[in-house]
């Protein structure tokens, strides 16, 4: 095991609430402090045991969501933008295409063209994290 059995608590306990709070800003001294750990001993005892930093956590979490709203809803690619906490048009449609390959708009004509065909489906979405754990061999 990485960590003793009370660290890995107080991280999980620290990630839950990165996840409760993904559209919001959460500053990584509160985080920490969810964890009882310095800033810098947390970020490092963190990603080495869930495998990605708490940003890349938080971003992961913000993009999986942002999927799922330009794939099911009718929002604009702004208000997407809005609701998954990012406060720049800019940097969420560059973040969006380095993690999907393509911009939030392009994404959306994909998914309503190969999910949803007929308006008003109700589009199911699988987390990025479930589709790695099954695609990849052990």
């Amino acid at each position: 095991m990485l960590v003793d059995d009370a660290t890995f608590r107080r991280l999980c306990r620290a990630r839950d609430l990165l996840a409760a709070s993904y559209n919001a800003q959460v500053p990584l001294d509160r985080a920490a402090r969810e964890a009882c750990l310095s800033p810098f001993h947390f970020q490092r005892v963190f990603s080495r045991t869930f495998g990605e930093t708490p940003h890349d956590f938080l971003t992961r979490l913000r993009m999986d969501q942002a999927r799922q709203l330009l794939a099911a809803g009718d929002l604009p690619v702004t208000e997407v933008c809005l609701e998954v906490g990012y406060s720049s048009l800019g940097t969420f449609s560059s973040r969006f295409a380095a993690m999907t390959g393509q911009s939030p708009s392009a994404f959306r004509r994909e998914a309503r063209r190969f999910i949803a065909p007929v308006h008003g489906w109700h589009v199911l979405y699988i987390p990025t994290c479930f589709v790695n754990f099954w695609l990849t061999p052990p």
